[in-house]
């Protein structure tokens, strides 16, 4: 796996660097929210019911190259996960503050594809158990971890006006939880406008 990961990083460079002699020197920055598709995988096998959410932050975009921009941001995002059985539905809701760090290329005018790694930090964390019984429902909390981190796939559109429209995958790569080997995995669609 870290393989991967340090090829990517490697190919990535070398973009960034094959286009620096066509810099534009141009930089955006703007306000972006959306709605949030939220589960955790366990083991890599089996994964939970989806939970909904959004989020909301701002982020910056500076291009690199005519057709390649590097887009940082901060948002705040509500994710988490329900588990639903015979005996009744745990939920869990988790706050984080992400920080990605997207390689975005646009093949066409409008048009971007973008990928890139996040690191994210758990805020605060809620959960509840609905047995379908007021005696027997809970509040009992779980400790998740305070650090995710992961990678970001995704695709959209950007106006000439600046207002963006896209979708973004989140892969979470390390583990909520000590047992089981939860990973978060969040779909994202997100409006931007820029400043």
């Amino acid at each position: 796996m870290k393989t991967i990961y340090i090829t990517i990083a490697l190919m990535i460079t070398s973009i960034i660097s094959l286009s620096a002699q066509d810099r534009k020197n141009k930089s955006t920055a703007g306000i972006k929210g959306g709605y949030n598709v939220s589960s955790v995988s366990f083991d890599g096998s089996s994964e939970t019911e989806k939970l909904h959410g959004y989020h909301i932050g701002i982020y910056g975009e500076s291009y690199i190259g005519k057709y390649l921009s590097i887009q940082p941001e901060i948002l705040y995002s509500k994710q988490g996960y329900k588990i639903i059985d015979e005996n009744g539905t745990y939920t869990q809701k988790l706050d984080y503050i992400n920080v990605p760090l997207m390689l975005k290329v646009y093949p066409v005018k409008s048009f971007f594809i973008e990928a890139g790694p996040q690191i994210g930090f758990s805020i605060a964390h809620k959960e509840t158990f609905d047995s379908g019984f007021i005696l027997y429902d809970t509040s009992k909390e779980f400790e998740p971890s305070n650090f995710d981190w992961g990678v970001n796939l995704g695709v959209g559109f950007k106006s000439d006006a600046g207002v963006t429209l896209a979708a973004r995958y989140h892969l979470g790569q390390s583990d909520i939880y000590d047992e089981d080997k939860p990973k978060n995995r969040v779909l994202q669609i997100s409006l931007g406008f820029e400043f």
